[in-house]
């Protein structure tokens, strides 16, 4: 019960990877705000919890929404103590091939939000000395053909974690990042033809896997928590050796079609099979 008496604000926790943290926090003792613009999903996640924990619908991308939201938990419990952006978008395939406003929604949930949403919290996580947990992705160390917009957003929402985390070292608030690589969740899986090969080369997460890290960063405070080892390993290699990635491309682009064949069998298997 690390987290206990503690109000944590997780958007995106109606499904997926965000759902799994508000279970974790929920376990540690902290009381749940369910934040999603999918109100049933997010009821039920909440109402699966129990109370304390609540649903606030939230849709990250509009400013007065996400500036209701937070002013409804402080007017609610009082206090935010953690707050986890995890709200996330992607729209895979050629930059000349997607629309502007694919793109305008890439950059605004998972890049312009955490920052606005950030911004609007911060004087209540100064009270509290709370903590700012930022959900990137490997995505931000490396860049990934075919989702420049999403690198492009990461990317920036690491840059933007590190320099708040400096201007907030005197107030007792912190700032981290999780970084994972592919996870087992629809936002990969219920995409498969349109994620990269080079993707699936690498080992894939499951959700609790990243919920262990956000929480152990809610803790502990850590700048930055990247998993798995080895995909950063590679990530900081390529980025310092780009010669590198390209000399390893094809043979991780073979091994990850590899990977992404056998996942869109068992889904096939999986659809085919009566309950």
């Amino acid at each position: 019960m690390r987290l206990q008496g503690k109000v944590a604000i997780i958007t995106g926790a109606g499904q997926g990877i965000g759902e799994a943290y508000a279970r974790r926090f929920a376990r540690e003792g902290a009381t749940v705000v369910v934040a999603d613009v999918n109100e049933e999903k997010g009821r039920a996640v909440a109402a699966s919890l129990g109370a304390p924990h609540v649903f606030e619908r939230v849709d990250v991308s509009n400013e007065a929404d996400t500036q209701r939201a937070a002013q409804g938990v402080v007017g609610r419990f009082g206090r935010i103590d953690v707050l986890v952006n995890n709200a996330a978008a992607n729209t895979r395939g050629d930059l000349d091939a997607l629309d502007p406003q694919s793109i305008a929604t890439v950059i605004d949930t998972n890049l312009k939000a955490p920052l606005l949403l950030t911004r609007l919290t911060l004087p209540h996580l100064r009270t509290t000395k709370g903590v700012v947990v930022n959900v990137a992705s490997i995505a931000g160390h490396v860049p990934l053909p075919h989702e420049a917009a999403y690198c492009a957003s990461k990317w920036g929402l690491r840059g933007f974690t590190f320099a708040l985390r400096q201007e907030l070292r005197a107030t007792g608030v912190a700032a981290c990042v999780v970084s994972p690589g592919p996870i087992a969740t629809p936002f990969v899986l219920d995409d498969l033809d349109n994620v990269p090969d080079l993707v699936f080369s690498q080992p894939i997460l499951t959700a609790e896997q990243v919920a262990d890290a956000v929480l152990a960063c809610a803790i502990d405070r850590k700048r930055e928590r990247a998993l798995a080892r080895s995909t950063l390993l590679l990530a900081r290699l390529a980025a310092t050796f780009p010669w590198l990635q390209e000399m390893l491309r094809p043979a991780l682009e073979a091994k990850g079609a590899r990977v992404k064949a056998g996942l869109a069998r068992r889904a096939a298997a999986s659809r085919a099979t009566p309950p």
